[in-house]
């Protein structure tokens, strides 16, 4: 039997970069669980287990349009200093999540600040960045 839309699938995984730094494993851990195409994994990931069989192992690569997209000029956003609460001390690389549309959380990193404003980034860590997956298929039901 061959994964297929709808499919609820387990895989092991390790998620590298061209220069082979390793950004997520799942061997150490349990599998992956997933329902291949309900949305909600990167494109090119749920692409490459279509038609795997249990046991069945391969290497793919994904170009930044199918994983978390290209970097988006859009998701930099420039706050005044004097906006910024009183408790956060920002400097290059902190972390902070804000109040997106809908409520929902987004997380930002600080990537420039001067006298008079911050700068944060909302686009993904892995934005733009082409990704490297070996993956394995452990179970299908």
């Amino acid at each position: 039997m061959s994964a297929k839309k709808g499919d609820a699938v387990a895989v092991h995984y390790t998620g590298r970069l061209d220069d082979g730094s390793i950004f997520d494993s799942s061997v150490s851990r349990s599998p992956l669980s997933f329902t291949l195409g309900d949305g909600n994994m990167i494109k090119g990931f749920d692409s490459a287990v279509y038609g795997m069989v249990i046991g069945d192992k391969k290497t793919v690569t994904i170009p930044a349009a199918d994983a978390y997209g290209e970097r988006r000029q859009d998701m930099m956003i420039e706050v005044p200093l004097n906006e910024v609460p009183p408790h956060i001390q920002p400097e290059i690389g902190l972390q902070l999540t804000l109040q997106g549309e809908g409520g929902q959380p987004m997380p930002v990193t600080v990537v420039d600040m001067d006298d008079e404003k911050i700068t944060l980034d909302a686009n993904h860590d892995l934005a733009g960045k082409d990704l490297i997956f070996d993956i394995e298929l452990v179970s299908i039901s």
